[in-house]
């Protein structure tokens, strides 16, 4: 039996942290996450969470102290947005070199400037070449149950890399949801105590780690954090399938395709825009469109193969990202061309920006991506490979 409640991905994201029995949780807050601080400080005060929440001076301290924690065996989380984690870059690749799986929230906000409050990718985006496995949600429900997937892939001695679980500002941070909540002893089976056998600090005999190394075996440091990211794509698979397995709830893995069947063209995305692609493809399917949706739900690891796979059968795959390589197009739009680049039978590639600064993307949105899509299968030219879309005053 699950409890069934009305929660915001702020609480979702902390009742996953609880769940997971975090044990040590630096935190500084930040909008539109604060509320994540929030929660797990009233769950330690009232005893229903037994961990350490220490209060620091900024974002950065608080991923100093989480790789410190995480090195001497502790399960650690925090949670953070846009700025905050910008002013965290330096100690995320710390975390990564470090070998320590940190699992962090971020409620993903637009940089500055302009000061802009709302859903925007490019914060986490901006972390995408540090090492982290980056997860994207799409509604209350996935972000509990990715925060304590991600422990559970990234305390795996294949993988022992950090995970930043990523939900849209406000779009998911404040907005209450249906969650069902999963028994603790349920969780408690599905992910055991960390027990870390690679090196933790021991304080009755003390050294130095990670201080220097030369140019004779640095690239060797660095071509196994790349086996670990490797790794994490098949660590991901099988956690998700145990997670489904035990608890009902079966989010893709990588990716969570739909209507792809028989999908002549599809569009993908990631985040929350995902949920109103839903909708725009059942629509069109029932006006007789071979239309799909493939959900972006890791874009660390990136899921080649999946991509692969599901290109291997379309005409055109249009992608929206919540974000912009500037000069380039969005980040997975980049990703998705070098993936299928090569490859045998792969389709068109369409990039859309679209939702940047918390700025709606509707179902009409989504349909307008397909229809252009569906333009291209059928004329095969390709006017442009990337487009703004309802942009004030168009492009």
């Amino acid at each position: 039996m699950m409890e069934r409640l009305t929660r915001s991905g702020n609480e979702s994201a902390a009742l996953g942290a609880k769940l997971s029995r975090a044990e040590v949780i630096p935190v500084y807050p930040i909008t539109p996450s604060t509320f994540i601080a929030e929660y797990l400080a009233q769950y330690v005060s009232d005893g229903e969470l037994k961990a350490k929440l220490i209060n620091v001076e900024s974002e950065h301290s608080a991923m100093s102290a989480c790789i410190g924690a995480s090195l001497a065996g502790a399960r650690t989380f925090t949670a953070t947005s846009s700025q905050g984690l910008a002013l965290m870059h330096e100690m995320l690749h710390w975390a990564v070199g470090a070998r320590t799986p940190v699992v962090m929230a971020v409620g993903n906000r637009a940089l500055a400037p302009p000061w802009n409050l709302y859903a925007h990718h490019q914060d986490s985006i901006a972390q995408r070449d540090t090492g982290w496995i980056e997860f994207y949600c799409e509604s209350n429900q996935e972000v509990l149950d990715t925060i304590i997937q991600a422990y559970k892939v990234a305390e795996d001695k294949r993988v022992l890399l950090p995970a930043m679980v990523c939900l849209d500002g406000f779009i998911l941070t404040h907005t209450r949801e249906r969650v069902n909540l999963p028994q603790q002893n349920v969780v408690d089976d599905y992910l055991p105590p960390y027990s870390p056998e690679h090196f933790v600090i021991d304080f009755d005999h003390p050294l130095t780690e990670n201080v220097i190394v030369t140019p004779a075996w640095y690239m060797e440091y660095q071509y196994q954090l790349e086996v670990a990211m490797r790794n994490s794509r098949e660590v991901i698979r099988e956690a998700n399938r145990d997670f489904a397995n035990k608890f009902h709830r079966n989010w893709g893995g990588l990716v969570d395709p739909y209507f792809m069947e028989d999908a002549d063209v599809a569009v993908m995305t990631m985040g929350t825009i995902a949920g109103i692609a839903r909708v725009a493809v059942r629509e069109m399917r029932e006006a007789s469109h071979k239309v799909g949706l493939i959900k972006l739900r890791a874009f660390r690891p990136f899921p080649i193969e999946e991509i692969r796979k599901l290109g291997s059968q379309l005409k055109v795959l249009a992608v929206i990202d919540r974000n912009c390589a500037f000069g380039s197009g969005g980040a997975s739009y980049i990703e998705t061309q070098s993936a299928l680049y090569n490859t045998p039978n792969s389709p068109k590639v369409l990039g859309f920006i679209a939702g940047l600064g918390g700025r709606d993307v509707s179902v009409a949105d989504i349909k307008h991506v397909l229809d252009a899509a569906l333009k291209v299968s059928k004329t095969g030219k390709v006017e442009r490979e990337v487009e703004w879309v309802k942009l004030v005053g168009g492009e």
